[in-house]
């Protein structure tokens, strides 16, 4: 009776926790809605939904990147948890984005979409980390993961390369001020540098 109480508790906890941090992860998108309705999305609406959109993107992919390594240098487990939801949250908002483009800045016209995705090396890089983003997306699930067995983590591993175009397509946006590219390129960094040290040290051993 006392275990199966111990039980129910924990359960009931990990509900909780699990509705909690899926309800924090749509903040983002809930004050950029607000902001909307309350004509607070200053001189350019469009670019302002467009770019925070994006940037919600690209955080959430770091912040996936960012939970193995949380794992194996402070031993924080419970973050692995939430890293499918954290993944699916990234590719979430990266289509929202990816909407945003076609209807407020292209206006879903097929001749300027076809040019934007062909001719601008920005759009090149960010629709192209979508596309690889696009087959973890669909295979996130506990079912395919069985089905696919080792080339799972093979075809999980794009997260990798669609990260790097992701700060590309960053980068090249940029028209003033550096700084906030130079903070996200310095994180990609240690993330993929932390990685590449544990593989090394495997790959050793």
């Amino acid at each position: 009776m006392v275990l199966t109480q111990r039980f129910g508790r924990l359960r009931w906890g990990w509900i909780a926790q699990w509705w909690a941090v899926f309800l924090a992860a749509l903040i983002p998108l809930a004050l950029l809605l607000n902001a909307g309705f309350s004509n607070q999305l200053g001189a350019d609406p469009a670019k302002t939904i467009v770019d925070e959109l994006g940037t919600w993107a690209m955080n959430f992919l770091w912040i996936t990147l960012a939970i193995t390594p949380a794992r194996r240098l402070l031993g924080w487990r419970k973050p692995l948890l939430f890293r499918r939801m954290m993944g699916l949250y990234s590719f979430f908002y990266a289509s929202l984005h990816l909407l945003a483009v076609a209807t407020f800045i292209l206006g879903w016209r097929a001749d300027l979409i076809v040019r934007e995705v062909s001719e601008r090396p920005y759009v090149i890089a960010g629709f192209t980390a979508f596309l690889l983003l696009i087959p973890l997306a669909v295979t996130s699930t506990s079912r395919w993961q069985a089905r696919l067995g080792r080339r799972w983590r093979t075809l999980h591993k794009l997260v990798f390369p669609a990260s790097i175009l992701v700060i590309l397509h960053f980068i090249w946006l940029i028209r003033a001020s550096y700084a906030e590219a130079i903070f996200y390129t310095i994180m990609l960094a240690i993330l993929l540098g932390i990685r590449l040290h544990y593989f090394r040290n495997g790959r050793t051993k």
